[in-house]
C-alpha cells in the first residue's frame, strides 16, 4: 500500500533477481530473516520477531472475531443459558415434588398401616370379648343327675381348662420379636383354636345328652312304665323354642345343647322316683331273691315276695327313690319296717330294720338314709328285705335294679 516490499531472506536466486536486495557485507553471512523494504528503506526482522509479530497480528484478529461473535450472538447465549438454568430449577422443582408425593405416600400408608392394626386389634378384642362370654356360656351348662347309684361320683364338663384362652402362650412365643403383624396373626389363631375347642365341647355336650335321654327312654321302656313326667310346682305360657339362624353357629349349636338338656333333665327326674337302685352300699350279697323258695322257718314252699340284702348289724339302708313314707314301725313279720310312695303307683318296703330314722308323712331324698339293717321280725340274721310293688303288688326288683345297672353301664 505505501511501497513497501517484504522480502525473506531465504529465498530463490530468481526470487532474488527480480527482487534487488542489498547484498550483505563482505565478511559476513546473511541469516534467515524478513526484510521489508521501501523507498530504499530496509526492516530487517529476525524469525523471533516475526512470529511474535503474526502471533500479535492473529490473536488481536480472533479476538476481533470473538468480540464480534459474542455481541452477534450475545442474546442467544443469554437465551440458552436462562433456559438451561430453567430447566435445571424445574428439574429440582419437580424432585422435590416428587420426594414430597413419596414422603405423603408413605405416611399415607403408614397411617393406614396403624389404622389397619388399630381395626384388626379391635375385631381381635371383641371376638376374645365374645369367646369369653361363650365360656361362661358353656360353664353355666352342667350333666343332669346321674342315676343308676346311690352315691355317684361327682364328674362334671371338662370345658372349663380346656376353654381357657391362650394368649398368653401366644405372646410368650413372640419372644422378642418386633413384626406386630405376626403377633397378631399368633393371638387370631389363639383365638381360633379357643373358638375349634368350644365348638367340639358344644358337639361332646349334645352328643352326651342325647345319649343320656336315649338310655333313660330305653330305660324306661324296659321297665314298661307309663310315668307322668311333668314337674311339681311348675308352669307358665307356652313359648316354643327358635333356633337361630345359620349365621350363628355357636348360638345355634348351644341351643340344640339346651334343648338335649331339658329333655335329658326331665327324664332324669322323673327316673329320681323310680327305684332302680340298690337299698344298700358297698359289695352286694344277695341271699335270697324274689319268687318261690323254702322257708327258712317252716321249710316249705313259699313265696318271697322281695330280694334279701345280707349286711352287718346297723349298717344304713337307704331310700331307693325320692318318695313320701307312708308306713314307719313294727309291721308283723316284716319286723321294723319303712313303706315309701313314689308315685305312679311304685313302692317299696324296708324290713328287719334294727333302727327307723324317718317318720309318716316325711318327703324323703334318693339315697336318704331311712333305718338301720337288723334282724328284727320273721328274720334269721341281719339283712334287710327290700320290696317293690305296683299298684299295691309285689313285682321282682331285680327287674328294677337292671335298669339301674343298665344306667351305669352294666
Amino acid at each position: 500500500m505505501f511501497g513497501w516490499q517484504a522480502v525473506w531472506s531465504g529465498q530463490t536466486a530468481h526470487q532474488a533477481r527480480s527482487n534487488p536486495v542489498p547484498r550483505p557485507r563482505s565478511g559476513t553471512r546473511a541469516g534467515a530473516g524478513f526484510t521489508i523494504a521501501h523507498a530504499g528503506r530496509q526492516i530487517r526482522f529476525g524469525p523471533v520477531a516475526f512470529w511474535i509479530g503474526v502471533g500479535t497480528v492473529v490473536i488481536m484478529a480472533g479476538w476481533s472475531i470473538a468480540t464480534a461473535t459474542y455481541f452477534a450472538f450475545r442474546d442467544d447465549l443469554l437465551r440458552s443459558v436462562v433456559a438451561r438454568q430453567n430447566e435445571q430449577q424445574y428439574a429440582y422443582e419437580d424432585r422435590i415434588a416428587e420426594l414430597r408425593a413419596r414422603i405423603d405416600r408413605t405416611t399415607s400408608r403408614q397411617l393406614l398401616d396403624q389404622e389397619q392394626f388399630e381395626q384388626k386389634l379391635d375385631d381381635l378384642l371383641r371376638r376374645q370379648a365374645t369367646l369369653e362370654s361363650r365360656a361362661a356360656a358353656l360353664s353355666g351348662i352342667t350333666d343332669p343327675l346321674t342315676t343308676g347309684s346311690i352315691r355317684p361320683p361327682a364328674r362334671g364338663l371338662d370345658h372349663g381348662s380346656s376353654l381357657e384362652p391362650d394368649l398368653a402362650p401366644a405372646g410368650r412365643k413372640a419372644g422378642k420379636s418386633a413384626d406386630v403383624g405376626a403377633k397378631l396373626s399368633r393371638i387370631e389363631a389363639s383365638l381360633d383354636r379357643i373358638d375349634r375347642r368350644q365348638s367340639a365341647a358344644l358337639t361332646r355336650m349334645q352328643e352326651r345328652y342325647e345319649g343320656k335321654a336315649r338310655k333313660l327312654r330305653s330305660v324306661l321302656a324296659d321297665l314298661g312304665l307309663a310315668l307322668d313326667t311333668r314337674a311339681p310346682a311348675s308352669g307358665g305360657p307356652f313359648v316354643p323354642v327358635k333356633l337361630p339362624g345359620e349365621g350363628n353357629g355357636f348360638e345355634r349349636a348351644l341351643t340344640r345343647v339346651n334343648i338335649a338338656r331339658a329333655q335329658a333333665e326331665q327324664l332324669s327326674r322323673t327316673l329320681v322316683s323310680v327305684p332302680v337302685r340298690v337299698p344298700v352300699t358297698g359289695d352286694v350279697d344277695i341271699s335270697s331273691g324274689f319268687g318261690v323258695r323254702m322257708d327258712p322257718f317252716l321249710h316249705l314252699a313259699a313265696m318271697h315276695t322281695g330280694i334279701d340284702f345280707r349286711g352287718n348289724g346297723g349298717d344304713p339302708v337307704h331310700a331307693t327313690a325320692a318318695g313320701t313314707v307312708t308306713a314307719a314301725g313294727w309291721s308283723g313279720g316284716y319286723g321294723k319296717m319303712v313303706e315309701i310312695d313314689h308315685g305312679n303307683g311304685l313302692s317299696t318296703r324296708y324290713g328287719h330294720l334294727s333302727k327307723i330314722e324317718v317318720n309318716v308323712g316325711d318327703k324323703v331324698r334318693l339315697g336318704q338314709t331311712v333305718g338301720r339293717l337288723g334282724s328284727t321280725g320273721r328274720s334269721t340274721g341281719p339283712h334287710v328285705h327290700y320290696e317293690t310293688r305296683i299298684d299295691g303288688d309285689a313285682v321282682d326288683p331285680q327287674k328294677f335294679l337292671n335298669a339301674g345297672a343298665k344306667l351305669n353301664g352294666g
